[in-house]
């Protein structure tokens, strides 16, 4: 794929023409010299154990986080915020393996990128009308990088092969009570220290409407397009329903030809959620995840995953054990009990997840 200029210079000039007219209206407000500082986050540690396959190969499955044996850590997530009449700044801070991982493609350039799984700064140019720039978590996908975010522990493949962060520059608007909309600018999926790619550039778009997201990206120089839904329903006083469905693809040049070939994944999840009491909760993730290709004589392989969740909450602590089963066609990613592959594997996991 080409980098689209005239994409690019349609979508800046969009963005600051609203910003324009904006600003007019902005000065009009009355100014306020309030100065708020914000200082959250959270900790998590587990335990998982693998019950039809060795624990001493980091035999896991083929998703993000959660993947080490025993009693493990997962991260500290610092998260600070200060905020001065209408614009503001954001340093999100991650340290331990579950941060390695979510920021797996950092240091480009700095000693100290390693941490950084958010960083940005953001002007409320009027009150429908908010401008980010700097590196954010991904606005696609149902799940997302913090445990406190997800009901349930493990994730999905659909979030483990959709980008995890961006950097670049988005324009939020309140479109009406319902609606929103969502445009940015970006360089490449996860290049979040600068721009790497000889010039590339992502685009993406949100369009939302009652809690409901349509997403987009188009990326020239790494994750190609993507489009997302995410949403749910209380169907319920006490019963919800989550869903989340992407398509990826994504063209690649054969080296010494001029021949492409084209591949990437969907997929579909549904989570269905139940409120038992004000401390306790129960949730379902059943995920279909496969792979795709335009190469002949090639088999994709696919996967079904089922996880179910139990959610304890005391104060701020959460407590979380889970059952997980994957299965996949087309592939034995696992071992078994005797060193032999097999395409399934059945995990528990227990989770404390303490938020600040």
């Amino acid at each position: 794929m080409k980098t689209n200029t005239t994409l690019l210079r349609n979508i800046f000039a969009l963005v600051f023409l609203v910003c324009a007219t904006t600003f007019s209206f902005a000065q009009d407000e009355e100014e306020t010299d309030t100065k708020k500082f914000t200082l959250s986050g959270s900790i998590d540690a587990y335990y998982k154990t693998n019950l039809n396959a060795p624990n001493d190969a980091l035999v896991a499955p083929q998703t993000s986080f959660a993947n080490l044996d025993g009693f493990a850590l997962g991260m500290a997530n610092v998260i600070a915020s200060y905020e001065t009449g209408k614009v503001g700044a954001v340093a999100d801070l991650v340290f331990g393996p579950r941060g390695t991982d979510a920021i797996f493609n950092s240091p480009q350039y700095s000693a100290t990128g390693n941490i950084v799984n958010q960083l940005y700064a953001y002007w409320n140019v009027s009150d429908k009308v908010t401008l980010t720039i700097g590196n954010f978590n991904t606005f696609l996908g149902y799940e997302v990088i913090s445990p406190t975010g997800n009901f349930n522990y493990s994730t999905s493949h659909l979030f483990t092969n959709g980008p995890f962060s961006h950097t670049g520059i988005k324009a939020d608007f309140a479109l009406s009570d319902d609606f929103s909309l969502m445009l940015a600018v970006m360089n490449p999926t996860d290049l979040t220290e600068f721009n790497s790619s000889d010039g590339k550039y992502a685009f993406g778009a949100q369009l939302g409407y009652s809690g409901q997201y349509l997403n987009l990206l188009a990326d020239d120089g790494g994750l190609g397009f993507e489009v997302d839904y995410t949403g749910g329903f209380d169907l319920s006083e006490k019963f919800f329903l989550g869903l989340n469905g992407a398509y990826q693809s994504n063209s690649f040049e054969v080296d010494g030809t001029e021949d492409e070939i084209t591949e990437g994944f969907y997929g579909v999840a549904i989570y269905p959620q139940l409120t038992t009491s004000d401390s306790f909760a129960i949730g379902l993730r059943g995920e279909y995840f496969g792979g795709h290709t335009d190469v002949d004589d090639v088999d994709t392989a696919s996967v079904f995953s089922a996880t179910l969740t139990g959610s304890y909450t005391v104060d701020n602590l959460t407590i979380k054990p889970e059952i997980r089963l994957d299965s996949w066609s087309n592939n034995e990613p696992f071992i078994d009990s005797d060193g032999a592959p097999q395409d399934n594997l059945s995990v528990f996991y227990l989770a404390a997840i303490y938020a600040f």
